[in-house]
């Protein structure tokens, strides 16, 4: 019975290296494409000759301080959200949570737009300070939901936090149209962009800026995918185990807002892809966390940027924002989970 045991994990494992393996070939050829994806072609050897030093002055401009950072920043992006949206889900045991949908991502969105209306300024000066503006403003949403969601003697009800979290999103996306009413014309430009979930940080300070987050708040969560597996055994197990549930919960929920607000702060408003990133990968290597976060990742790192290059090359040379394209994917699947889901 117990060699039977450990070959089913051993079967788990290497199917979950292979998902790991498959997903980084298909963004690595992702990642060629969106080199080659522009206004200006550029072939495929040409590329390459660039990227070794090689190419024009032209080349190397297109490449290296246009393209290369774009593509950095959306895979940060797309594993960032997943992530997120994987522990969101993962907290709340509901298959629908995502820092979008539960409005996160709006309130990371709202400090954005109080700092572009009362201080003037879009990127000038300000790459370094909006995520941290991001991220206040996406805790303070999150505190909110978490509050309104809680009943003494129940603790976090999971219907309850998607509702509130639907509730508080079109609150504040209210507020932002409001808001929007008083930005001169060049603001409000930049402040569209961003709500329609267009990746306007595209170049390296942008990629300094959100890397540190990242590079905090991913190992984090990594490291307490064993913590995620025993509460969603539930809280009377998770308690039997020695687990400290409301402090477990309250730090991977801060990892969680810390990674929304900062991806959001770069890419705008970018949303499903907590959902699908999570979901794509709970379905191809199951619930265990410490192979789910890292395919969720995968997943989402290799979704935006898909988006990312077809944004770009469906009406060139004008560009869709990636936030739309997420979203034709994205929300007829969650059309779809709503109408599985017992609620």
């Amino acid at each position: 019975m117990e060699s039977m045991i450990h070959q089913a994990e051993r079967r788990k494992r290497s199917r979950g290296l292979l998902v790991i393996g498959i997903f980084i070939v298909l963004i690595i050829v992702a990642f060629i494409i969106s080199m080659n994806t522009g206004f200006i072609r550029l072939s495929p050897m040409e590329v390459v000759r660039t990227l070794f030093g090689g190419g024009t002055a032209q080349q190397h401009l297109i490449l290296f301080e246009f393209r290369l950072p774009r593509i950095v920043i959306s895979i940060l992006i797309g594993a960032g959200l997943a992530v997120s949206g994987c522990v969101m889900q993962g907290l709340s045991r509901n298959a629908l949570a995502d820092p979008g949908i539960l409005g996160v991502n709006a309130g990371a969105g709202l400090m954005v737009m109080l700092y572009v209306s009362f201080f003037s300024s879009t990127v000038s000066g300000s790459v370094f300070l909006l995520p941290i503006l991001a991220l206040i403003g996406a805790g303070a949403t999150a505190v909110l939901i978490y509050v309104l969601s809680y009943k003494k003697g129940e603790g976090l009800i999971p219907t309850r936090m998607l509702l509130v979290g639907i509730g508080v999103a079109a609150g504040i996306s209210a507020a932002m149209i409001v808001l929007t009413l008083r930005l001169r014309p060049e603001e409000y430009q930049f402040v569209a962009s961003w709500l329609a979930g267009r990746i306007w940080g595209t170049s390296w300070k942008f990629v300094v800026a959100l890397l540190p987050w990242l590079i905090i708040f991913l190992p984090f969560v990594f490291y307490k995918a064993k913590v995620m597996n025993v509460l969603n055994m539930g809280d009377q197990t998770a308690t039997g185990l020695g687990t400290s549930i409301e402090r477990e919960r309250l730090l991977l929920l801060a990892a969680a807002v810390g990674l929304a607000g900062a991806c959001v702060a770069v890419s705008g408003g970018i949303g499903f892809v907590g959902l699908i990133g999570p979901h794509l990968g709970r379905r191809l290597v199951g619930p265990k966390h410490q192979i789910l976060l890292p395919v969720s990742a995968l997943a989402g790192a290799l979704l935006v940027l898909v988006a990312d290059t077809l944004g770009r090359w469906i009406l060139q040379p004008t560009d869709i924002p990636t936030g739309v394209v997420v979203a034709v994917i994205g929300a007829p699947y969650f059309l779809y989970l709503l109408g599985k889901s017992k609620m």
